[in-house]
């Protein structure tokens, strides 16, 4: 028995009922959120200012926090704004943006952190043959197919 519509906005579970925990979740996850830009914030300006940095591990340390930064991004703006503005409401198209751009974020962070386990296993196992298999060119081959191989991933969940 279908109607023949679609819905236009999910209805959210709130996590609290009472305005003081409203409150004190935003709180809390204002600062979380703020921790988290301000930790990968440092990584990207120490990473991009310092000349000795410029090795592949911190490479992937850098787009890690990138990534990380999006993932976080993501979910807990929408949250924190539903918790201070006492709303449940997210349209269709909103709630299918969010669930595709934390699952794509998600699977790249996953296929950046299966490389930089390799950059390590090459660092340790094989230190004479390293600069050679993990050039600047080859570590950004490698992150670009980490975007790239994430994508599908996100495209079979959603549907």
């Amino acid at each position: 028995m279908s109607s023949g519509s679609s819905p236009s906005e999910f209805l959210l579970l709130a996590f609290a009922d009472t305005r003081e925990l409203q409150l004190l979740h935003f709180s809390l996850f204002l600062g979380i959120y703020l921790a988290a830009l301000w930790g990968n914030s440092l990584v990207i300006t120490a990473v991009a200012c310092d000349q000795h940095l410029r090795t592949p591990m911190y490479f992937f340390l850098l787009n890690l926090s990138v990534l990380d930064l999006a993932t976080v991004s993501t979910t807990i703006p929408k949250s924190m704004a539903n918790s201070l503005w006492d709303t449940r409401a997210i349209s269709y198209s909103g709630c299918a943006a969010q669930l595709f751009l934390f699952a794509f974020f998600l699977s790249a962070e996953h296929s950046l952190l299966t490389v930089m386990a390799y950059d390590r296993y090459v660092a340790i196992c094989t230190p004479l043959h390293y600069s050679t298999l993990m050039d600047s060119r080859a570590c950004l081959e490698r992150f670009l197919s980490d975007l790239q191989n994430g994508n599908p991933i996100t495209l079979v969940e959603d549907t």
